[in-house]
């Protein structure tokens, strides 16, 4: 497993720095460099986990009934402009068979998985695929809504616009029901 390397990032921004006509040894950004290199290491610190190690922890439990965590917050960079975008994540799932897992390990599946150079779409699928496989569940939904900054700040300049993904597996692919239901606990304000 690759390291980050915080010295390559400080050589980089510094190249950065200078190729829009800044100075790097200026006072105020001196330290910029070491500075954005250990914010990588740690927005980037899901690069080196298996984002399924945390749903291993399974408990027994007779419960076949919807699981839902809704509006775990998390933020990532788009891998397309190395900007931020952030929101929150709605994870749902049909236990099978007893198996639970503790509600804490969805929250740390999504924040895993968005610590990582990434899409939204991504994340969304990723997350849901690691549940139907770990936890083999009837079945499983995830939606995420996060406002992108390449798209807040840059290029169209749209603020507070946000973006909806969502990813259906298992039985929730043909219930209808069962994902409005789902849709309208995520939106209910309670």
């Amino acid at each position: 497993m690759k390291e980050v390397n915080l010295e390559q990032i400080e050589q980089a921004v510094r190249q950065i720095l200078e190729a829009i006509g800044d100075d790097p040894n200026r006072e105020g950004i001196f330290e910029t460099p070491k500075r954005v290199a250990k914010m990588y290491a740690e927005v980037f610190s899901g690069m080196h986990q298996d984002e399924k190690e945390h749903l291993h922890k399974v408990f027994g439990e007779d419960h076949e009934e919807l699981v839902l965590v809704k509006d775990i917050p998390f933020h990532s960079m788009c891998e397309h402009h190395l900007l931020p975008f952030y929101g929150v994540a709605h994870v749902a799932y049909i236990p099978r068979n007893g198996r639970v897992t503790g509600l804490s390990k969805l929250a740390r599946t999504v924040e895993t998985i968005a610590k990582r150079p990434q899409l939204q779409e991504r994340i969304t699928s990723s997350v849901v695929d690691a549940i139907m496989e770990v936890l083999e569940p009837h079945g499983a939904m995830v939606v995420v809504e996060a406002e992108h900054m390449c798209m807040s700040m840059r290029g169209v300049r749209k603020p507070g616009s946000k973006t909806v993904t969502t990813a259906v597996r298992g039985s929730l692919k043909e219930d209808v029901q069962g994902r409005n239901e789902i849709l309208s606990m995520i939106h209910s304000k309670n």
